[in-house]
């Protein structure tokens, strides 16, 4: 378009400065801590610069944790919300304010933060340990905007730990690119000691809340193998000055990843053994490892979140399990366990899928959409319904990576499909993908239809054929038959004396002859019984479809129950290597480690 003289160019870009003020209003967010050891933190928003059409903000409490797939109702931890201008609630977390012509509005409000999680917050004398979406409200609309956050700290917390940027120089003064990147940036405040390495040409600090029986030259030349390893696996590390926020306590653990920083939640004194330091090192390779696969490369139904409502997606397997076969591999890439411990983790992690009475009920897909209302909420009944996304997910991402290096003569792995995938959707095309591009993606690196597999054992219930699979790697897969034949199948817990009934596998002798959860044991076959080793002692010396006479309390109620003991069907899995594998065999077995 020409315009043809001066004060019409002037006119437009005169309406076009107008315009774009019109929808430049400032956030501004501001906590303080002005009794900490109550738990409470305060939290100030501030919106400026409303254009006078503006009638009404609306400021939304998110009710998840991204990475966390629980409705948490974060709402229920605010209090004492204000306003300078007209206020109202319209939802369970959602506040209305009414701008009144107003070009700046307010609103100001409490949140009580006392439990110890890495997707919750905790706020005591001590220090705070902020998850955002515990702790922020949006503001509808303007979740895209850039924002600041104002730190006020208490005169006795010495640092501020975030992987927010400093704004202006000060030190309590922090860019927020939009509401996204606070969600994901955990902020620890306090008088945390920092350790710091580089890896991948990156800078990485280890914020160490708590003490602990770390060595710190130990766990930052540790952490820095597993940072390069997993830095392999992608080709490129994305990471900016990238955080470990680690909060040392009495019990651990567990971790949540974030887009540039992770919290992780370790038992003070594990550092101290073989085990537990291996469990620390697996923590930080998994939460690691999702720099990359959930942060940067998402399932379609992630790319954006929604904070108010289930974003419901079938491939957690992928993205959680995925990450759990990783986090086992990297550390034996890395040199801290061998290719035989490995093989040990697998040959677990196979048992513990295969041994579920869910496995045949529920297909990982599902496990995955059905995260939101089962994987965080189970009940007594969910070991014969449900299966883990994150071990059923493991063992299946090992079962593909065997099949890709067979199809394709050792020269692909699943390292491969990573690869393509986060270079295609995160880089190219900005946005997750399904679960047909996944499945796509696999079959184009492998060169072959994996159909039947992903019909069968993904999308349905159908156990892997693990002979043909680890047999390309050139090792045989041993099943046992558990040596305690007759059993009741169920298990128990015990205190005070009394036994009661937790769980009932299902088609088991319990489930069939009527025994409920809750039930006390009292005595079998007239034998006193207060503990589970006395009734394993008893049933030792019974036959599968022997009857026993059980009295059990049920709601105060004495009852007697005449059951049929039945064959205990848990079996064993031992992974063991062929004594004489063939030289493809060998090959396939090298690549899946990255031997060289």
């Amino acid at each position: 378009m020409l315009f043809k003289n001066f004060k019409t160019v002037l006119s437009i870009l005169l309406f076009v400065s107008i315009s774009f003020s019109g929808f430049s209003q400032k956030i501004n967010y501001k906590i303080s801590f002005p009794a900490p050891q109550t738990h409470y933190t305060s939290v100030e928003i501030e919106v400026s610069q409303i254009p006078k059409d503006k009638k009404e903000i609306h400021f939304v409490m998110p009710v998840w944790a991204p990475g966390s797939y629980l409705i948490r109702e974060f709402a229920k931890g605010v209090e004492s919300v204000k306003s300078d201008s007209e206020l109202k609630k319209t939802s369970k977390n959602v506040w209305k304010v009414q701008t009144n012509g107003k070009s700046s509005i307010k609103i100001m409000y409490d949140v009580y933060g006392f439990e110890h999680s890495v997707r919750t917050s905790f706020i005591d004398a001590s220090h705070a340990a902020l998850i955002p979406t515990s702790i922020f409200m949006y503001v509808d609309g303007m979740k895209n905007k850039e924002a600041t956050l104002e730190i006020e700290k208490p005169t006795d917390w010495k640092t501020i730990s975030t992987s927010l940027k400093n704004k202006e120089g000060k030190d309590n003064l922090f860019e927020v690119p939009n509401y996204d990147i606070l969600a994901d940036s955990p902020i620890e405040i306090g008088n945390q000691d920092i350790l710091e390495f580089t890896a991948a040409g990156i800078k990485h600090s280890v914020v160490m809340y708590g003490k602990g029986n770390y060595d710190e030259k130990e766990i930052t030349k540790d952490m820095a193998k597993v940072v390069e390893e997993a830095t392999k696996v992608w080709g490129e590390n994305p990471a900016e000055d990238y955080k470990f926020i680690v909060h040392n306590s009495a019990r651990g653990g567990g971790g949540l990843e974030h887009l540039n920083s992770t919290s992780l939640v370790v038992n003070r004194m594990s550092y101290g053994t073989e085990r537990g330091y291996l469990g620390f090192l697996g923590l930080v390779a998994h939460e690691y490892f999702h720099l990359w696969n959930v942060k940067r490369l998402r399932p379609f139904a992630l790319t954006n979140y929604d904070y108010t409502q289930e974003q419901h997606t079938n491939l957690l397997w992928i993205f959680e399990g995925f990450t759990s076969y990783y986090d086992e591999l990297l550390l034996t890439r890395a040199g801290f366990v061998d290719d035989n411990h490995y093989l040990k983790t697998l040959s677990g992690n196979i048992s513990a899928a295969e041994n579920k009475k869910g496995r045949h009920v529920q297909p990982v897909t599902e496990a995955s959409f059905d995260a939101w209302i089962k994987a965080y909420r189970p009940n007594e009944n969910s070991g014969n319904t449900t299966v883990s996304y994150y071990g059923q997910g493991s063992v299946y991402a090992a079962m593909l990576d065997l099949m890709i290096i067979e199809a394709t003569n050792t020269k692909k792995n699943l390292d491969d499909v990573m690869r393509y995938l986060y270079q295609e959707h995160y880089k190219k095309k900005q946005q997750g993908f399904t679960d047909e591009e996944f499945q796509a993606a696999v079959e184009k690196i492998a060169g072959k239809s994996f159909k039947s597999f992903f019909d069968n054992v993904v999308y349905g219930t159908q156990v892997p054929d693990y002979a043909t699979y680890l047999g390309y790697a050139g090792l045989q897969l041993m099943i046992s038959e558990n040596k305690a034949k007759a059993t009741l199948g169920i298990r128990t817990s015990q205190s005070s004396g009394n036994l009661k009934i937790r769980s009932t596998e299902r088609n088991g002798a319990a489930y069939k002859g009527g025994l409920n959860v809750r039930d006390e044991i009292i005595a079998v076959d007239n034998f006193r019984i207060t503990s589970n080793n006395e009734l394993t002692e008893i049933l030792q010396y019974k036959n599968v479809g022997e009857e026993v006479e059980l009295l059990i309390s049920r709601d105060g109620l004495l009852k007697t129950l005449t059951i049929k003991l039945e064959a205990n069907k848990t079996r064993g899995f031992k992974i063991e290597k062929m004594k004489k594998p063939s030289k493809k065999q060998e090959k396939v077995y090298k690549k899946w480690f990255e031997k060289k």
